[in-house]
């Protein structure tokens, strides 16, 4: 109780301080304000920093926690994945093929879906083949003309929910309601800039297709590849082509993202999978998942971005304490009498020691909740003025770490800069009054 009243003691009188040294106050509060404000940005830098750092991953992989689930290519395959996940809203199937859309019976201008722009190097002519080893040009003797060949991504779901992929125009799938015999496609980004590129007639057309297609685009995103993709709803697609067809294994295997709670759902996966494996036509194979995790992908880049931010954090907390120390001393110098006076009437050491440390501790407070404030405004106009040209900060909300930083460092910093002119108050002779 006694050390319970002396602390409210000190926060009175060191509340009554402050007020009556106004300008010291402030003078103590903008040498700590950059200090404690520095904090709160290399803190919410680090997690800003961390976003751009897995964005990449997210976009072409999946978000943390994701489950990828990869399919071994098997007859049938196709179908048993739509069938399981059907009326699952914590799981989407990705099934992918090659598509051409252009002039018909010629060779598309990057064959084997290579980037238009040459960035990503020629991919060569795809080659189909059998069971058997025996490969074919699917092209060969065609004519070059007006043709992109792409990849095309039939989705049973919104993938959004797994891959946060980045709207650039027009809108997204609508998975409500029947499908188009005109499949709506959104297109990525390069495959985007391949049809800007070059003017083709919309006519779509598929390996193991029943007819050619008229294809609509209603969109682009950005998905992080380099190479032509399109998504798709696989409704929309199976109307001309077998289901078979996207479990082709010349262009890939069936793909499925899963949430946590899919477990259930993974086992009966892994089980109808290893009953088709079990057909010697197809080969063997067993379903591999992978659990998506940042840190375990890019161990090294993720600790030495902390370590980065935290010594820029240790650097600017303590030119913020120095500052806080300084004006400290030179007030402590000031009240040396008042000081001394209070010691000849009874006030402990251990009380005139805290009454220093609770001015210092206030104004650290104080400079942080400033500093925190600075830091929400600052991110919100750079949001606002930057975001449409970098996803990194597009509806960034203030880190809730550089919140707490903020307040730590508002705390330690009064804590190091009011620990010496406390000790040194606490250690002012009675003697002194005499003199004053």
């Amino acid at each position: 109780m006694r050390l319970s009243g002396r602390f409210r003691s000190a926060l009175i009188i060191g509340g009554q301080g402050i007020r009556a040294r106004k300008l010291r106050t402030f003078l103590s509060m903008i040498s700590l304000f950059l200090g404690v404000l520095g904090v709160v940005a290399a803190q919410a830098g680090q997690v800003i920093a961390y976003r751009a750092l897995v964005a990449n991953m997210e976009l072409t992989q999946g978000v943390d926690g994701t489950r990828q689930v990869y399919l071994p290519p098997a007859e049938g395959s196709a179908s048993m994945v739509m069938d399981t996940i059907e009326g699952r809203d914590d799981v989407v199937a990705m099934l992918s093929t090659n598509a051409i859309i252009g002039e018909p019976n010629v060779r598309p201008v990057n064959e084997g879906g290579s980037p238009v722009d040459g960035g990503g190097g020629g991919w060569g002519t795809p080659m189909i083949c059998d069971e058997f080893g025996n490969c074919v040009d699917p092209n060969e003797g065609k004519p070059s003309g007006q043709a992109v060949e792409l990849r095309m991504i039939a989705l049973t779901g919104d993938i959004r929910q797994f891959r946060p992929l980045r709207a650039e125009s027009g809108q997204w799938l609508n998975f409500d309601g029947a499908p188009l015999m005109a499949p709506r496609l959104v297109l990525n980004k390069a495959a985007a800039k391949a049809f800007a590129m070059y003017q083709v007639p919309a006519e779509m057309r598929f390996q193991g297709a029943t007819a050619n297609s008229t294809p609509q685009f209603i969109g682009v995103v950005d998905d992080g590849f380099d190479s032509p993709q399109a998504y798709v709803r696989s409704d929309e697609l199976l109307n001309w082509m077998p289901a078979d067809a996207l479990a082709n294994p010349n262009y890939g295997q069936a793909e499925i993202l899963a949430g946590p709670t899919a477990t259930d759902l993974l086992e009966i996966l892994e089980k109808k999978s290893a009953a088709l494996a079990t057909d010697p036509r197809m080969g063997g194979g067993e379903m591999y998942i992978n659990t998506i995790s940042a840190a375990d992908q890019m161990p090294g880049e993720i600790e030495m971005m902390r370590w980065v931010f935290l010594g820029v954090s240790i650097l600017v907390l303590l030119i913020g304490s120095a500052g806080i120390l300084n004006v400290g001393l030179a007030t402590v110098g000031e009240r040396i009498e008042e000081f001394a006076l209070r010691r000849a009437v009874g006030t402990p050491r251990l009380l005139l020691a805290g009454i220093v440390l609770a001015e210092t501790l206030l104004t650290g407070l104080l400079t942080a909740v400033a500093a925190i404030g600075a830091g929400v405004a600052g991110l919100e106009v750079a949001s606002r003025l930057f975001g449409d040209r970098e996803p990194m900060l597009q509806d960034v909300a203030f880190p809730w770490e550089a919140g707490v930083a903020g307040v730590a460092a508002g705390l330690i910093a009064g804590v190091l800069g009011g620990f010496v002119p406390a000790a040194r108050a606490a250690r002012i002779p009675i003697a002194t009054v005499m003199r004053a």
